[in-house]
Formats: structure tokens, sequence, C-alpha cells
């Protein structure tokens, strides 16, 4: 019996079923990305878009990278002292079944040093990295964005 043991051990670990959790990048949804027209010579621009999360687990955006910036950097901005400031952020919440909304004045993702002049229309590779070690890359299109309040020329 003690020889049979081990053996019978590993066939219910091998006939067992598998309750593994999804991937992030299998499970959330990127929804109209795009990235903010800059003029020429501007060398940070912003990308926004919505993530949704189809699981029932929350899950967390650690990182993103751009061929088109030598820094990406996820961001938050902050109403501090009568001022509007950004401040980097190490992470970004998806909640389970839930969605979150990067857009100006909020979460975003910066482009820092960006690498080339960015033309409306072009559209801006972006990778995103999950906190399970998963990824997403897409593209995303450059559009003019106004700010609140802001008129239409």
């Amino acid at each position: 019996m003690k020889k049979l043991l081990p053996v019978i051990i590993i066939a219910l670990l091998l006939t067992a079923p598998v309750f593994a959790a999804s991937a992030a990048s299998d499970v959330v949804s990127v929804i109209d990305p795009h990235v903010r027209a800059v003029p020429p010579g501007q060398k940070i621009s912003a990308v926004f878009l919505q993530l949704e999360n189809s699981s029932d687990q929350p899950h967390m955006l650690v990182a993103a990278s751009s061929p088109a910036a030598e820094v990406v950097e996820l961001h938050f901005h902050i109403h501090e002292n009568g001022m509007m400031k950004m401040r980097r952020v190490m992470e970004i919440t998806i909640p389970a079944r839930g969605k979150t909304v990067l857009q100006p004045g909020g979460l975003h993702i910066m482009l820092i040093n960006l690498k080339e002049n960015l033309k409306l229309n072009q559209q801006v590779s972006l990778t995103l990295e999950f906190a399970d070690g998963s990824n997403k890359t897409m593209t995303a299109p450059v559009r003019k964005i106004l700010l609140p309040g802001m008129m239409k020329k």
C-alpha cells in the first residue's frame, strides 16, 4: 500500500479539475484607446481609454510601454492647493465585473520623451502589462482632445 499511495495521489492530481484564474489580458477589454495630439516639438502626450473586466476577480494594470516614447508611466491628476498636478501611480485597478476609465483630468497613461512628432490619425502602438504578468498590445489613433470648457475651433 505504501508504494501504491504516491501513484494514487499523482493520478488524482492529473485527473482533478483545474480551477485556474483567467489571465488579465484575456478578460480585460480595451475600449476606445486614443492618444492626445500635441503641437510639433512637444515631448509629452497622454493615452486615454476604458478598461472593462469581465471576470469575477479584480485585475491591476501595473505598467505600459510604447515604441513612440522613451518613458511610459501610469498617472493621475490631483487638485492640490488650487492647482491640478499629475502624480505617478504604480497600479490602476480594474474591478471585478467593472470598468475603469482613463480620461483627461483623471487616470491616464503618459508618453514621455516622444521619439517623433505625433500626427492626427497616426496609429501608436501600446502594450499594457498586468500584475499577473500578462500583456495586451493594441494601437491607438492620435486625436485632437479638448478639455472640458474649451471651445472647438
